[in-house]
């Protein structure tokens, strides 16, 4: 399996799934006569990032990597959202953008280096090393909060919903 299929079509699974889940909330928030935006300030400690912040940084993760891989530039979102509206208008920007990349856009990962903000200027990760080591786990890191927040939150999520739909054929 190449780097491509391990990121960009899990990622878009991942973002459509979680997507889901605030639907999902909006039903539960219904349900329970609140408001589905007072679930965007919860967290699960005090310590860790909000609802809202996890989604955003699931979103930067996936966009993030795609571009920074492929040399492409990386849209600028300003993390302003205040509601549930404008965060699933968030995933699917970020939905959209991943629909532009191709396995070729991945080819010759082997031997590309990646800069990122958070190095100095002169120093790099190995493409390869940056989608395995850093990418995979901080996006699924992310997503992962978002539906624990959620399910904590008593929204009805259970393992099928966080894994979603399986290609499956015929033997």
């Amino acid at each position: 399996m190449s780097l491509y299929n391990a990121t960009i079509p899990q990622m878009r699974k991942m973002l459509t799934n979680m997507k889901s889940w605030l639907v999902e909330a909006e039903q539960y928030a219904d349900d329970q006569s609140f408001h589905q935006d007072n679930f965007l300030t919860a967290r699960l400690r005090l310590d860790q990032f909000t609802l809202t912040q996890q989604i955003q940084s699931a979103c930067d993760t996936a966009k993030g990597a795609a571009a920074r891989v492929s040399g492409r530039e990386n849209p600028r979102h300003e993390d302003n959202e205040a509601t549930f509206e404008e965060l699933v208008a968030r995933v699917d920007k970020v939905l959209a953008f991943l629909d532009g990349f191709s396995e070729d856009d991945f080819a010759g990962i082997d031997d590309r280096v990646v800069s990122l903000p958070f190095l100095p200027p002169t120093k790099g990760a190995p493409a390869a090393d940056y989608i395995i080591e850093f990418v995979l786990p901080n996006f699924y890191f992310h997503v992962t909060m978002v539906y624990a927040i959620l399910r904590h939150n008593g929204v009805k999520l259970g393992k099928r919903k966080y894994i979603g739909g399986m290609n499956i054929i015929d033997t």
